[in-house]
């Protein structure tokens, strides 16, 4: 219920007493299937002398007691026209019906003043809630327990029963898709890689440098393949101190590989001076 607009309480005013019913799940769906506002059946409320309570029933319309939405829409199953009420006090409660609508268009205020426009929706019109009237009486409605209940109960229960998947059986193999493997060529290279990476124990960082020094004046660029195979050192444990002595070659003809900062470079056949 909205919180805006103000609340039309004619309804307490007229002190309009309202009935709440409970009505079957088929009977709802059916009286929704009606058009416009054609009558979808008749109520009955018949009081005996001797009787204190009064006897209420209801009888749906003939044009609304087909049911063809409930399992194989191939087949139709006839609703149980009447339905019986048992009455049910209010106990105590107060309840009451509230009805909300919007008429869609703007309310036109009779303040002369200069108005705030900010809060304004042009052409809309806050919902207007309405007291409808007081709950008087509680009652069930229920089906009367006849053949066409229990045709109609009998195919509500197969119908919920229906698993939700189905296994089918196929008559010749499926090969459209992608056939299955025993495991993916991406998850045998990463569990090598990782088998690998797990047999190289980190060296001295020292040693390390050493081998680097001793390999980069053979050659100056490497990549970072041949210095883990050089080495045999973990690649991140690697990358970390090339990083101190090194630098990584992101463009031109040497792309992807490592070469040593000038301070450090000391290649075999380089011409020294005296």
């Amino acid at each position: 219920m909205s919180e805006k607009g103000e609340v039309d309480l004619t309804g307490a005013k007229q002190n309009t007493g309202v009935w709440l019913v409970k009505v079957p799940k088929y009977l709802s769906q059916q009286w929704a299937k009606a058009t416009g506002r054609g009558e979808v059946g008749k109520l009955k409320i018949c009081k005996k002398r001797n009787q204190g309570k009064a006897e209420v029933s209801f009888t749906l319309n003939e044009e609304l007691a087909t049911i063809t939405d409930i399992g194989d829409k191939s087949s139709t199953v006839k609703a149980p026209r009447d339905h019986p009420f048992t009455m049910q006090s209010v106990g105590g409660q107060t309840l009451a019906v509230f009805t909300e609508s919007s008429s869609g268009q703007s309310e036109e205020k009779s303040d002369s003043s200069s108005p705030d426009l900010s809060g304004i929706k042009t052409g809309t019109e806050e919902d207007k809630i309405a007291l409808e009237g007081v709950v008087v009486q509680r009652a069930e409605c229920r089906p009367a327990v006849n053949e066409n209940y229990m045709k109609l109960k009998k195919l509500q229960i197969e119908e919920s029963s229906k698993p939700a998947r189905l296994s089918q059986q196929l008559d010749k193999a499926v090969t459209t898709n992608y056939k299955p493997v025993a495991n993916h060529t991406y998850n045998v290279e990463y569990e090598k890689k990782k088998k690998e990476e797990g047999k190289r124990a980190r060296a001295d960082k020292q040693q390390v440098l050493d081998m680097l020094f001793s390999a980069f004046e053979k050659h100056q660029y490497y990549n970072i393949k041949d210095l883990v195979d050089i080495t045999k050192q973990p690649v991140i444990y690697l990358k970390e101190i090339l990083r101190g002595i090194g630098i990584y070659n992101v463009k031109g003809t040497h792309k992807n590989t490592w070469e040593l900062k000038p301070e450090y470079r000391h290649y075999q056949g380089e011409d020294k001076s005296d």
